[in-house]
């Protein structure tokens, strides 16, 4: 029988048969699966964010869904509406496509800051309330918003207070050469990247390992020298003058949580400072603003936050 945790390494093999290049973003979706968090995906068109969640969904057996955020969207085409059904004369609830396990929320900042907090909403509590009546989402539940790095025009920038109720900001980048090769290998033989079962993408695991996978995530062991040492970066986030918004205490908690789930799925039942560090930029790189003169100077929010790792002192 295979274990929870080796189940969900084997969920990376076939995502990885589908999306090439990605293994830090799709270990981060995993993170976020295992403590009910939620991801923000930024990169440019066509690296395959939606595809890596699709073939997420598949490896796991979970339901996905994908909504195409817009200006003209409104709360209720996110979260579903009340109708009134001619044949009976009653109304009924129609639920809207939050109602899933895994959804892809594309563009999330081109839909007006209504629709946004519907969306962050459901996310927090896990249900939509309609009419009074809280309907409770499925579990597990997971957004993944995309965003789009180089386009401003008719965009709805998340406020910080919002961004920062998202576990990881995920860098979906161009794949490596060899990596791309093989995606063009895969367009060269006539596959469709999108056809999953011609891809060989199949259910490895399902929602009682993500049961049984944060249970244990649970007894991950931080030592108290580990503990002080995500504390020193938190506090070099709020004195650095690179910076005028450092990491709020859901952010130091936020980071503790997915390193531990970062380490459960390596295997080990202890956090390294190594995680730390590998989960720094995913984990607070929106939670922090960095002042104007130094991103004019060139600076941005991960090589500053590179440059915090590098000045406080890793325990021994």
């Amino acid at each position: 029988m295979t274990e929870p945790r080796d189940a969900l390494g084997a969920v990376r093999e076939q995502v990885g048969k589908a999306v090439v290049g990605q293994d830090l973003v799709i270990s981060g979706l995993l993170v976020a699966l295992l403590v009910r968090g939620h991801v923000i995906l930024e990169g440019v068109p066509g690296v395959a964010k939606t595809l890596m969640v699709k073939a997420l969904a598949r490896s796991l057996d979970l339901d996905f869904r994908r909504i195409q955020l817009a200006p003209d969207l409104m709360p209720s085409d996110v979260t579903g509406n009340v109708v009134y059904e001619g044949s009976t004369g009653e109304f009924r609830f129609r639920p809207g496509p939050v109602f899933t396990h895994l959804l892809l929320a594309d563009e999330i900042n081109r839909t007006p800051p209504k629709t946004q907090a519907a969306l962050l909403e459901a996310m927090e509590e896990h249900q939509v309330t309609t009419e009074g009546e809280s309907r409770p989402l499925p579990e597990p539940f997971l957004v993944a918003a995309t965003q789009n790095p180089i386009e401003f025009e008719g965009t709805y920038p998340l406020p910080e207070a919002q961004l920062d109720r998202f576990l990881l900001k995920l860098s979906v980048s161009y794949p490596g050469r060899e990596a791309e090769r093989v995606v063009l290998g895969m367009h060269h033989a006539g596959r469709d990247p999108h056809d999953l079962d011609a891809l060989g993408v199949r259910p490895v695991a399902g929602p009682d390992d993500l049961r049984a996978g944060s249970d244990a995530v649970k007894e991950v062991r931080v030592d108290d020298e580990l503990m002080s040492y995500m504390l020193d970066l938190v506090e070099e986030t709020r004195r650095t003058p690179a910076l005028s918004l450092g990491v709020s205490p859901r952010g130091a908690a936020m980071l503790l949580t997915a390193v531990k789930a970062w380490a459960h799925l390596s295997k080990r039942d202890f956090v390294t400072p190594d995680d730390v560090k590998t989960l720094l930029r995913p984990a607070w790189r929106h939670r922090v603003v960095l002042r104007p003169e130094i991103e004019l100077e060139g600076a941005t929010t991960d090589s500053v936050l590179d440059g915090i790792a590098e000045r406080v002192a890793v325990p021994r």
